[in-house]
């Protein structure tokens, strides 16, 4: 179906900048709307309705399907023991993404390079449906912040949202070739990046649009900030702009020394999102006020104590920043790289704590919810978790034949979902003694 855009809404459509987002305990208001106590039935007909947080029942998805049980993977280099409960075994190429319901985090998407995502239980592999018609790479796969909406897109830029009670199709739109894709945090938004240099923004299903219009190069990475108000994007030239979603406009740009000497590759935010930090090929990691928008650190791999060797002319372009974020309890920042370091940074005194070194590269990283505890995924097929206190190694997962691609792990920390090069997802059971 086609989507508007904004100077060519409907008359009786208001543009984005209407939308409210309500939070659980709060309204967040992206603008104010027209004093005075407006009729209630006026303000749905007049007005881009307000997005109602308040959780409903969902209804659970008990169709037919089938049970996968764990499979053969394909023949690879990493033959061994299968920790994992459940093998989701449907894609027939490498699985490239994977998201939770965040409500319930009973169900996973996943997409790959068969051209295919699907929506499947965690509690024993079933699907529940196949987000068709995508005719490339499916990259991305999300669903949005109340679990009744659940968008993929593919390299191609075609993007499509299905409601997941009823499994349709509600929504569709082709964009640039795709780079990135996430959900707004409080409502029926969902945001893009793209090889233009365009961060799109619809309000879904009715298709409200907005563009963002960054460098002449690819919208690398993106994401929007806790407050809802505003989103970070790095680009392919290392710049960094932090934008208003309400006015379309940068509140910041970072560029030359203050941005990143070649293409950003993930951006992560805290939870109160008063700092960002950006990770690039060029082997930095940079801290930015999102306030002020100004570099308050910068931490290089050239701070981490002795880097394995990669070979004679090999360092620069084989290392990178792949995956980075905060932990959420303590005032500490974990920055993986391809070189397979794993980095814990105190952001007090702004000091390398502790090193973890893989044996091959880092290709994730997730803080735990409440603790201080991170999990690697890496293109050895195995998921680890480290004790950013001690840089301890608590206990590793294995069953991939071949590299994790991405993975995601569930609100309460007791299941891991991981997507491979062996056309496998896999779901483990987390077990800790300290819990």
């Amino acid at each position: 179906m086609e989507s508007e855009s904004e100077s060519g809404a409907a008359a009786d459509t208001p543009p984005l900048e209407t939308l409210s987002f309500h939070g659980d305990e709060e309204i967040i208001e992206v603008v104010e709307l027209d004093p005075g106590p407006p009729d209630p039935a006026d303000d749905l007909a007049q007005e881009m309705e307000d997005v109602d947080f308040e959780e409903e029942e969902e209804e659970e998805g008990n169709e037919e399907g089938w049970v996968l049980e764990p499979q053969e993977g394909v023949v690879g280099s990493m033959e061994g023991p299968d920790d994992s409960e459940v093998t989701f075994a449907l894609h027939s190429a490498s699985v490239f993404c994977v998201s939770l319901d965040p409500k319930t985090n009973t169900l996973a998407v996943t997409g790959g390079e068969d051209d295919k995502a699907f929506v499947w239980r965690l509690s024993d592999g079933e699907l529940l449906f196949e987000c068709a018609g995508h005719k490339d790479s499916v990259t991305c796969a999300g669903f949005s912040h109340d679990s009744t909406l659940v968008a993929t897109g593919d390299m191609s830029g075609l993007l499509k949202v299905w409601q997941v009670d009823t499994k349709e199709e509600v929504w569709s739109f082709e964009a640039g070739d795709l780079e990135w894709m996430e959900w707004h945090p409080r409502a029926p938004v969902l945001l893009a990046g793209t090889a233009d240099g365009n961060t799109w923004m619809w309000k879904v299903p009715n298709g409200d649009c907005k563009t963002f219009q960054g460098p002449n190069c690819p919208a690398t990475c993106g994401r929007v900030l806790p407050d809802g108000k505003r989103a970070v994007v790095g680009y392919e030239d290392g710049t960094i702009r932090i934008w208003d979603l309400k006015q379309g406009s940068p509140i910041h740009v970072l560029k030359g020394t203050e941005g990143h000497q070649g293409p950003l590759t993930c951006v992560a935010t805290n939870q109160d999102g008063s700092l960002i930090l950006t990770g690039s090929v060029d082997c930095q990691a940079k801290l930015v006020s999102a306030t002020t928008g100004k570099v308050v650190g910068v931490f290089r791999p050239e701070t981490v104590a002795t880097q394995p060797s990669l070979g004679e002319g090999e360092e620069s372009e084989s290392n990178s920043v792949e995956s980075l974020g905060f932990c959420s309890v303590m005032p500490l920042a974990a920055v993986g790289y391809l070189d397979g370091t794993l980095a814990i940074y105190d952001l007090a005194t702004q000091t390398l704590r502790h090193q973890c070194q893989h044996q091959s590269g880092i290709v994730q990283l997730l803080w735990e919810a409440g603790t201080a505890v991170v999990y690697t995924c890496s293109l050895d097929g195995i998921v680890r978790l480290w004790d950013a206190r001690t840089g301890r190694l608590l206990t590793d997962y294995r069953g991939h034949t071949a590299e994790i691609l991405d993975f995601a792990l569930s609100k309460d920390a007791s299941l891991v979902v991981t997507t491979s090069g062996d056309h496998k997802a896999k779901v483990f059971c987390v077990q800790r003694p300290d819990r």
